[in-house]
């Protein structure tokens, strides 16, 4: 992104060089069920990267492309057909997110048209808790929407935000419009997640869910509050479309975009797991006006 902004030829060199090591390193993603998460938060970041490169000379983009669709597309195609062989349900919504985003994200740098479609097809009707009626299970008026892991806890309601919102840009660069699905649906709940962690109360409906292989019950009946007022950037993006783009009332996005701008990225926000799930840099690379 440096080399795109600014032309220097030495960070465009320096971004080739290690797109290139890694394919030509990585043979395979292990561990326990958390290589389902790897693979698809550093799936779809690394598919984005070589996707800004495509074309620059002496990046290897054919053997790129090769360890994208063999080493992380394997992972994300199995958790969003078997959930890790556990209850459909068991999985919050951010870990169908980011296989989604992954598989999304390879589609678009492969040029393989099925698995671009194959996850606007998964958005609107995938029966994992990252399709949008199970992110976004209940509206609050006209306005808000609960997000699926609401009472959980807020860091993980903020980071679906940001893997929708990764979705929901990758799919409006292609021409397709997943933020104004279900009559934005998806902007009802950033105004959910931003008006809570603003400090503002929201209502609650008890969320019901299944867990495990055998999918046994549990409830939520209150809105998780830990982790509220973390910061994470993944506000620019979803603020900048719905307000800048299309024109629409954001008070709560609009709020907290601009109370946490500019947004910085990777080790901006710590060293923990919040400061690079998500690619940052929005208000370089989303404000609009």
């Amino acid at each position: 992104m440096r080399w795109k902004v600014t032309g220097d030829a030495a960070h465009g060199n320096k971004a080739r060089d290690i797109l290139n090591a890694w394919s030509g390193t990585l043979t395979t993603v292990t561990g326990n069920a958390d290589r389902f998460l790897a693979a698809g938060i550093y799936g779809y970041q690394f598919a984005n990267a070589a996707e800004i490169m495509r074309g620059y000379s002496g990046f290897d983009l054919a053997r790129f492309q090769r360890m994208m669709l063999n080493v992380f597309y394997p992972l994300n195609d199995h958790f969003l057909v078997n959930h890790n062989d556990a209850c459909i349900t068991n999985y919050w919504a951010n870990w169908d997110l980011c296989n989604m985003a992954s598989i999304m994200a390879i589609g678009i740098l492969c040029d393989d048209q099925a698995k671009f479609d194959r996850i606007v097809d998964y958005f609107y009707n995938g029966a994992g808790n990252g399709s949008l009626p199970h992110a976004v299970p209940f509206l609050h008026g006209s306005n808000l929407a609960q997000w699926q892991e609401s009472g959980r806890d807020q860091a993980h309601s903020i980071m679906g935000i940001g893997l929708m919102g990764t979705i929901c840009e990758m799919a409006w660069n292609q021409g397709v419009d997943l933020y104004g699905a279900d009559s934005n649906r998806f902007l009802k709940a950033a105004e959910y997640v931003a008006r809570y962690n603003l400090g503002y109360d929201v209502p609650f409906t008890t969320y019901r869910w299944g867990t495990g292989q055998n999918c046994a019950a549990r409830e939520q009946t209150v809105i998780g509050s830990g982790g509220r007022g973390q910061v994470r950037p993944v506000w620019e993006r979803v603020y900048h479309h719905y307000w800048a783009r299309r024109g629409l009332s954001t008070p709560n996005l609009s709020e907290m975009a601009r109370s946490i701008s500019p947004e910085g990225g990777g080790g901006d926000y710590g060293t923990t797991s919040g400061g690079f799930d998500e690619l940052g840099f929005g208000t370089l690379t989303y404000v609009l006006r």
